[in-house]
């Protein structure tokens, strides 16, 4: 990769490396909050706490409405989820279901006899995304990351691009140029959308 830029081009290679890292990590950022916001619609945190113990991805797989087609994804999420410490992954051995004749059990591998199968438990952060937790933010989480929320953060390129030519007509936010209408004017039609605020707020206040 070939830098123009003088003062890019007199970097270092470690220091080239950091900055494209430090780039590419605000670009794909967003992957991070959806993949939580998925855990959390597919009730990935409540499965685990339910089973009592560090559970396995096929008993997590089992425990979560999803196709079977769509399996595989949940190693993928999970891969994610965990870098970002809201699930710990650790390994447990597992023995395998025994044959009734236990005269075959002495022609058994080590390998044969024991498997490390990877399981997952919750984290401090996780426990705050238990539907029925006494501090639960799942449904903070879900609003924020609600597309009402995001669609404006798309607009304003656009939005600071605009000129009103002293129109009176035009959006005072990209809030507003995306739904027509300022935040709480779209609140005040969506008393769910207020009573979500008014109970994190509490529960914020509360800690």
């Amino acid at each position: 990769m070939s830098f123009n830029n003088d003062k890019v081009s007199s970097a270092t290679s470690h220091e080239l490396l950091q900055a494209q890292a430090h780039v590419w990590n605000h670009i794909f950022q967003f992957i991070n909050s959806m993949s939580l916001k998925c855990a959390v619609q597919l009730g990935i945190p409540d499965v685990i706490h339910n089973h009592g113990q560090p559970i396995s991805l096929s008993n997590l797989i089992s425990g979560l409405n999803i196709h079977p087609s769509k399996a595989y994804f949940i190693a993928r999420l999970m891969r994610i989820l965990v870098h970002s410490n809201f699930f710990a992954q650790d390994q447990q051995v597992q023995l395998p279901l025994l044959p009734n004749n236990n005269n075959n059990n002495e022609n058994l591998d080590d390998e044969e006899e024991e498997k490390a199968v990877v399981v997952y438990s919750l984290t401090p952060a996780s426990r705050l995304l238990l539907k029925e937790g006494p501090l639960s933010t799942t449904q903070f989480l879900l609003m924020n990351l609600d597309p009402v929320l995001t669609d404006p953060f798309h607009l304003m390129g656009t939005w600071c691009q605009m000129n009103n030519h002293g129109n009176h007509d035009h959006p005072a936010s990209p809030f507003e140029m995306a739904h027509g209408r300022p935040f709480w004017d779209l609140a005040a039609q969506q008393p769910s959308l207020v009573a979500c605020l008014m109970k994190q707020w509490r529960l914020t206040l509360s800690c």
